[in-house]
């Protein structure tokens, strides 16, 4: 180790001025500083590295780097030079990094506060909360006159675990407090952040005491906060009388809080979600009471026809609707769909709006029914008033009657299919839900939200062109809302116009964007993203998808980096409770759905690539049409402009900030990622935080709603029987099953599981070989030794008419080397009468057969087409061009109506 270099005092006062400069921002006279102490001491490490710092913000980056590491050589116990070199690997969100620079900065200066707290926020991202715990405690130690001191080494041991202790620091925190002035909002959430650990202690009457006394001394300032901290802590002590208190207050203050009714029903032992016979009758009363306590609040009345059945549904649910009709409100069909769950429910709504639409067209005249009076319920929608009906009420009727057939069972349909009443009940009436539209669009053509949802109709129907085309003239007729237009780009991406929808998206994008699709993705539009990137899967683009899906995955990214700069701000504003909320959230941030999806998406991708590397070549070299290559130039051309607008951005103040400015794109159509050397290492990336929140064994909602997902434990497999991970192998498709042990993808995983556990060139260890022998054995029948052949005719036999199935057994007989024209007999199968083959899956068995290279893939096309008479998706690439062609000349509008839109758009 060199020896440590000390400066003369001229030069050291010249070094505490240059940290001032620093601390100040003033980079270039800081420049000037260093020059003057390095001309004399040029092999000074703290000056080199402090140097070298200011370049680094100074936007010369690799020579500011290089500095900094040579002056580390020049003076490794100099604890600046440690905290410069974690600074600028913390900006390259290296944080491992940064903190073991941070921990060797502290072995040369124990004490400094700046270090202490840069490593303890370190700690928090890194979640490593005991060695969070000693750096909070060195900090209260050295500085205990600072409220964020003791917040946050309180806020350490809970994050740690050790919530008792938590409650000790607040304890000593509020004991040292003089002269706190009233309405000192930190303050406030110290002691509503003292309540919330009381009560994780189950110490509830002491919370509800410190709650009380804060309260009432005007300590703690947020009112709802008080008032609903109070409610679930007198449900919690069970006292019935002040909880019922407690919860009305909140009702009356917000009486469309779902929350609040919630509570007040959990408090007398009625969980909504959990309804009995016993205590039914007890809902309803209080919820009629509150409804009428509440008579402009909608939340109680829905409340009750979750709650309510048979004649008391029919009765609650008459004057709800008719409301939602007479005042035209678009949502209510939304509002009242999950209803639909329930057979009964489901039919009592549809007779009664077919009432109301029935008496319309006959001239009559809706009143809503009263409630009080039965006999003026029975009448089907009550007795004539004396003003006519508005005929918006008729529209608005057929609009809900129309996403009702679209999108729930219809009996209409039991004769319109040879299957049994309960099969054919479980398919939705587009017929009749277009010829609804129809009639609803005639009578008033300028409401944009018929044409949207006969959009989605024709969408359900299989018709994408039709489906883009509704929602192009729905655009249209408001060319200033951007709703309807990000919908319209979206139905285009759905139907593979790609293009078509950049020029919508970019008439609210921002003009000087390079193009519409980089600043959707700056702004993190995950549904942009999505939809994009599944566009170009279904393509066939699979270079594009992934470049999208990667995206995707970026933006996850940034959202776990952003949070870094709220471990200093909310310890020192002292707004814990939401900092610790939003802790718990990044904890599960991965579970996201479109995570998930895009996860799922990107690691097929690249299982198809590591199983057939040719598929990868084939992609691109069917991408060398001029479409193609136009669409490649125009992609070089917005990466090259949006690197020119962030160097301007960049170069226009002084400080550039330590972060590592954005890297150019060397890959802007995604072909190095669909030929990469390593497809299953970059599929691990995706799947790898899904598995981590998997282990953490959250309760939360959408922790389990992962687990419980078996598309992810098949993505496990997938991507861990290739990279021989047998352990995790097994895991997944034993998870899997336990959630599904019929679900069609694990069925050709658990043939792919033994055919290729069967053919190891290589026997595995002996504790691996047990333990997956043994899964093996549990995951396939053991009975007579039954073949992989015999098992896999016996699923087919177990779900003849369930046309996924027929896929995965199809894909099973791949698996066992089945000849092609077996495959495609077994495939072929699905149009007969006895399967009730839709859309998706018969797009599936498409891709399936293209990946066989099936001479009949034309024919199943072709067979479909006939099959779903409605449909496009099935039409040969001609006809769907002549289909985009129609929609494209139906967009041009007369001058005089195109004008407003433009006005608006410039």
């Amino acid at each position: 180790m060199p020896p440590k270099k000390f400066l003369a005092s001229k030069e050291a006062t010249l070094f505490k001025e240059l940290l001032g400069l620093y601390e100040n921002r003033q980079l270039k006279k800081g420049i000037k500083t260093a020059d003057a102490i390095l001309k004399k001491n040029p092999e000074h490490g703290e000056t080199l590295c402090m140097k070298g710092l200011i370049l680094t913000h100074m936007g010369r980056r690799e020579e500011g780097l290089e500095l900094v590491r040579k002056g580390i050589r020049f003076d490794l116990t100099s604890h600046i030079v440690w905290h410069v070199f974690g600074l600028i690997q913390k900006g390259e969100k290296n944080y491992e990094e940064a903190l073991k620079s941070y921990t060797q900065a502290l072995r040369f200066d124990k004490e400094n506060m700046n270090i202490l707290r840069d490593a303890a926020h370190l700690q928090t991202q890194l979640r490593l909360y005991d060695q969070l715990v000693d750096t909070r405690h060195t900090l209260l130690r050295l500085r205990p006159n600072l409220r964020q001191n003791w917040i946050g080494l309180a806020v350490a041991h809970h994050l740690n675990g050790n919530v008792a202790e938590s409650k000790k620091i607040l304890e000593g925190y509020e004991k040292m407090l003089k002269n706190v002035p009233d309405y000192d909002a930190e303050h406030s959430e110290a002691v509503l952040y003292h309540v919330r650990v009381l009560e994780e202690l189950e110490e509830t009457e002491e919370a509800l005491r410190l709650l009380d006394i804060s309260a009432k001394s005007r300590v703690i300032t947020d009112r709802v906060a008080i008032m609903e901290t109070r409610a679930r802590l007198l449900s919690k002590m069970n006292s019935e009388h002040g909880a019922d208190e407690a919860w009305r207050s909140l009702i009356q203050h917000n009486p469309d809080n779902h929350e609040y009714y919630r509570g007040l029903l959990k408090s007398k032992n009625i969980d909504l979600d959990d309804i009995s016979e016993t205590n039914r009758e007890e809902a309803l009363h209080i919820l009629k009471e509150l409804s009428e306590q509440n008579p402009r609040a909608d939340t109680p009345k829905r409340l009750a026809l979750t709650v309510a059945t048979g004649d008391e549904f029919k009765t609650l649910v008459q004057p709800y609707l008719l409301r939602g009709l007479k005042k035209g409100i678009p949502s209510l069909f939304a509002d009242v769909k999950s209803l639909s769950s329930d057979p009964t429910k489901r039919q009592i709504i549809q007779e009664v709006v077919e009432s109301y639409k029935s008496l319309e067209e006959s001239g009559a005249v809706l009143s809503e029914p009263s409630t009080s009076d039965p006999s003026a319920t029975e009448s089907s929608a009550g007795a004539s008033s004396s003003a006519h009906e508005p005929p918006t009420t008729y529209l608005w009727t057929l609009y809900f009657l129309a996403q009702h057939y679209s999108s729930v069972p219809s009996p209409s349909l039991s004769s319109l299919t040879a299957d049994s009443p309960a099969q054919s009940q479980s398919r939705p009436d587009h017929d009749l839900s277009l010829s609804l539209l129809d009639t609803a669009i005639q009578h008033t053509p300028t409401l944009p939200e018929l044409l949207m949802f006969k959009a989605r109709v024709l969408k359900r129907v299989g018709d994408p062109w039709g489906a883009v085309g509704a929602m192009e003239e729905a655009r249209r007729l408001d060319g200033q809302d951007r709703f309807l237009n990000a919908k319209c780009g979206k139905y285009w991406l759905r139907a593979g116009g790609v293009d078509e929808a950049s020029e919508v998206f970019g008439l609210f994008t921002k003009k000087d964007a390079p193009s519409p699709g980089s600043d959707l993705e700056d702004m993190q539009s995950l549904i942009y993203l999505t939809e994009e990137a599944n566009a170009q899967n279904r393509a066939g683009k699979l270079h594009l998808a992934l470049k999208k899906y990667h995206a995707i995955h970026k933006v996850f990214d940034e959202i776990e980096d952003d949070q870094y700069d709220f471990h200093g701000y909310s310890i020192r504003k002292s707004t814990v409770n939401i900092y610790l909320d939003l802790l718990k959230w990044e904890d599960k941030l991965r579970a996201h759905p479109a995570y998930v999806a895009a996860a799922i998406a990107a690691t097929r991708i690249y299982i198809k690539v590591h199983d057939d590397p040719s598929a990868a070549q084939a992609c691109l070299e069917s991408g060398n049409t001029d479409s193609d290559k136009k669409a490649k130039k125009k992609a070089k051309k917005a990466a090259h402009k949006e690197k020119q607008a962030e160097e301007k951005k960049v170069s226009a103040s002084e400080d550039k900030g330590l972060d590592v400015p954005p890297a150019k794109d060397e890959d802007p159509d995604g072909s190095k990622l669909l030929t990469s050397t390593d497809p299953l290492e970059k599929a691990w990336k995706f799947l790898s935080p899904l598995l981590a929140i998997i282990d953490a064994e959250s309760e939360s909602e959408d922790v389990q709603r992962v687990k419980k997902d078996p598309r992810v434990w098949i993505a496990l497999y997938d991507v861990s029987v290739r990279r021989g991970k047998w352990l995790l192998a097994a895991r997944a498709l034993t998870a899997a099953k336990a959630l599904n042990g019929e679900h069609p993808e694990l069925h050709s995983r658990l043939l792919h599981f033994r055919k290729t556990h069967s053919s190891l060139s290589e026997p595995l260890p002996d504790s691996t070989a047990a333990i997956v022998s043994e899964a093996l054995s549990a995951l396939l029948p053991a009975e007579s030794e039954q073949t992989s052949e015999a098992y896999n005719s016996s699923y087919l036999q177990r779900h003849p008419s369930d046309p996924r199935a027929v896929l995965a057994a199809a894909q099973g007989l791949k698996v066992l080397h089945g000849s092609r024209e077996e495959v495609e007999n077994l495939l072929f199968g699905v149009l007969g009468p006895e399967v009730i083959l839709d859309i998706p899956t018969a797009l599936d068995i498409i891709s399936f057969l293209k990946d066989l290279k099936s001479p009949r893939t034309g024919e199943f096309r072709v067979a479909c087409d006939s099959k779903f008479e409605k449909s496009t998706v099935f039409k040969l690439p001609a006809e769907q061009a002549e289909l985009k062609k129609k929609v494209k000349e139906a967009e041009i509008v007369p001058e005089e109506s195109g004008k407003g839109e433009k006005e608006v758009m410039a």
